[in-house]
């Protein structure tokens, strides 16, 4: 046995204390916070709707803890508090920034989810996604609205930049897309969804995703037509909640629809894998745009247009676009 401190470690106990890293984080793990040791595991899916995702391939990430759930309005909140942040939602955007783009969308907002009155083709999202007017995280659907009782629902309108604020203030960072897939897998190998094969096991909702006919009429039979607590439905075997639907979550890495085509062309195992460079991020649907990667899926998220609750799949957006089904969680290193 061995004498740290005051704390006497058995030889088990020794071992985690190295494997966890630093004495700080053994003895007082961080609030809100769970350890993920690092491990091999399939990255990606072979679903038809998951082009992106394509091939599975073997990934090791080192270990790191992560937010057991999105980061909350109350959690957000304190960040505007102390230090009077202001998201880029709030601001007003620069016409040096958007070359011509109209006056009317020159004014501070964001993008929400406007449901139309009736069945619309989806090879058109224009049709369900407006730029609001004072949209933004304490208004999630515009001016009128609040976040009063929804203080432990996922912040949203969240742009990139707005994460890196956040993470800076509470010394934390963004998960690269390989640490937060592993994340979400909660130790299943080569499952559907985070929790299993069965999208609703024993009749039960695992997730806040979109039910009915897509995007005119969302029935909520899961309790749901917008964002729900970040603990409304099971954690997965990691201890995490909402690692498949209710928001997006951005991640640091860059987009390319190639990554994973990239890294199967050899056999090794990509240990700690990223995307660090705006200038390789390509989506042939807007290849002018570099994006960020998202995972994790919505509440908008649904068979009929975009199954990417499950853990392999992939998200992409513009990092100066948040909407109102999109947040973040954070990590943090051993050292």
């Amino acid at each position: 046995m061995f004498l740290l401190g005051c704390v006497l470690l058995t030889v088990a106990g020794w071992v985690a204390y190295a494997k966890y890293g630093e004495v700080s984080s053994y003895l007082n793990p961080p609030v809100g916070m769970k350890w993920i040791a690092g491990g091999e595991f399939l990255m990606g899916s072979d679903e038809p709707m998951l082009r992106d995702a394509h091939p599975v391939h073997r990934v090791a990430v080192d270990g790191f803890w992560i937010d057991e759930t999105e980061v909350t309005n109350a959690q957000f909140a304190e960040l505007v508090r102390v230090t009077g942040y202001t998201t880029v939602a709030e601001r007003v955007p620069k016409e040096s920034d958007y070359p011509g783009a109209k006056p009317d969308m020159l004014v501070a907002g964001s993008v929400v989810f406007s449901p139309p009155t009736h069945a619309v083709s989806l090879h058109d999202h224009f049709q369900w996604w407006n730029y609001v007017k004072g949209a933004a995280w304490l208004h999630p659907e515009g001016v009128g609205s609040s976040i009063d009782k929804r203080m432990d629902h996922p912040v949203v309108h969240i742009a990139f930049e707005d994460t890196e604020a956040y993470a800076r203030w509470v010394g934390k960072r963004l998960p690269t897309e390989a640490e937060w897939e592993y994340a979400a897998r909660g130790g299943l190998e080569g499952k559907k969804f985070v929790w299993g094969d069965s999208f609703l096991p024993g009749g039960q909702a695992m997730a806040n995703t979109f039910q009915g006919h897509f995007p005119d009429q969302n029935t909520g039979e899961d309790g749901c037509v917008s964002t729900s607590p970040v603990k409304a439905f099971p954690s997965n075997g990691f201890g995490l909640w909402g690692m498949a639907g209710n928001v997006w979550e951005w991640t640091s890495d860059w987009y390319r629809h190639d990554t994973y085509q990239k890294r199967a062309k050899t056999d090794d195992v990509s240990h700690n894998p990223t995307e660090p460079y705006a200038d390789e991020s390509f989506d042939p649907s807007k290849p002018g745009v570099a994006k960020r990667v998202q995972k994790g899926g919505s509440f908008l998220c649904t068979d009929q247009y975009c199954a990417r609750y499950m853990p392999g799949g992939r998200g992409k957006g513009a990092p100066d676009t948040g909407t109102n089904h999109l947040g973040f969680r954070l990590v943090r290193a051993t050292g």
